[in-house]
């Protein structure tokens, strides 16, 4: 048999792993979540609850998004660099962990025992090596807000391929079954190259346009922003570092319009998605695993599948699901930093 390799995406289901694989991924999981807890809150000071929790929201629709790479498969935006460049390393990885909770227990996308390993691929590795990377890079590009954007294009385009390195080392590690793991990694990282480039177009995308609006509001931007001047009542000036200079919290007309946008996305524009398998689907299928899937106890599910149970027309049920998913994963994450938020006022 001829295997194609390369293929795309990353939400693992139950099954493709082992139990002590799974069992150390999700300790891993939960040991740096519990760290991302107590350093999001110096993040939240800045930006509050509410961007963070439309940043999820987003991540969430855009996800939902595959676009045609290829060979019949396909690929979407995991999002860690872009939750990074907007509202800090900590907060993105707490944001992508929600949109993964939200997806494994109302979706059935990706399995329940494998959730701590999709939240340390995409959650932690996907956030971390992106926001390294754009770190680094804004160190030696000019001092200015939209070095941002090149600079968070390039994170993303480097965390999508980092990411699926790793889930080729945890499958050599605890595999269900026995495949090549030369042609595995080759397949892995080969497709994710290309995800990647549309990983960094729609990076930059975003970011331009919240950096052409509200760059005070791109936590990546900060630093770079001209220096400010308070002027007394003597009309002499003092400066400040724009470091030292707070932005304001997002005020209600650009979280509605971002709220807008985000129900366009998954309740219409997700409705064009490309149908080939997106990314594992594919690849198991071609190396011979793709039968060690074992579906999620949330298939039985009213919204499993991306999809709304009593809704006969595929496209309806489609766009429902989504309007559903965003305003699942806004809530729950505007609820769970509100609390983090509430706890360092305290």
């Amino acid at each position: 048999m001829t295997v194609p390799l390369l293929a795309p995406a990353m939400h693992v289901p139950d099954g493709f792993l082992d139990v002590p694989t799974s069992i150390a991924t999700t300790a891993v999981a939960l040991g740096a979540l519990g760290l991302c807890v107590r350093r999001v809150e110096r993040e939240i000071a800045v930006t509050g609850p509410a961007l963070p929790g439309m940043t999820a929201a987003f991540i969430f629709a855009a996800q939902m998004v595959n676009f045609p790479v290829g060979a019949g498969t396909s690929g979407h935006l995991l999002g860690g660099t872009l939750a990074a460049a907007l509202v800090g390393p900590w907060t993105a990885v707490v944001c992508v962990s929600v949109v993964l909770i939200v997806q494994a227990l109302l979706f059935a996308d990706g399995g329940l025992t494998a959730l701590g390993t999709n939240v340390t691929l995409m959650a932690l590795i996907g956030v971390l090596v992106g926001w390294a990377m754009m770190r680094g890079l804004l160190r030696v590009l000019p001092r200015r807000s939209a070095s941002a954007v090149p600079a968070a294009a390039a994170g993303a385009l480097v965390s999508v391929p980092v990411a699926a390195l790793a889930f080729t080392g945890l499958y050599a590690i605890g595999g269900a079954v026995d495949v090549p793991l030369p042609t595995l990694a080759l397949a892995m990282t080969g497709w994710h190259v290309v995800i990647g480039v549309g990983e960094a177009v729609i990076t930059a995308a975003v970011l331009s346009a919240v950096l052409a609006t509200r760059p005070d509001l791109v936590h990546a931007a900060r630093g770079l922003l001209p220096d400010l001047a308070l002027r007394d009542a003597a009309g002499a000036e003092r400066p400040v570092a724009s470091d030292d200079a707070a932005p304001a919290a997002p005020a209600r007309r650009p979280l509605v319009t971002a709220g807008l946008v985000t129900l366009l996305v998954a309740g219409v524009v997700s409705l064009a998605a490309s149908a080939h398998p997106d990314g594992l689907e594919f690849v198991a299928g071609a190396l011979g695993f793709g039968d060690a899937a074992r579906d999620s106890l949330a298939a039985a599910g009213p919204l499993a599948d991306y999809a709304v149970a009593g809704v006969a027309n595929a496209s309806l049920a489609g766009g429902l699901a989504g309007v559903v998913g965003v305003a699942v994963t806004a809530v729950l994450g505007f609820a769970l930093l509100r609390v983090m938020a509430l706890r360092r006022n305290r």
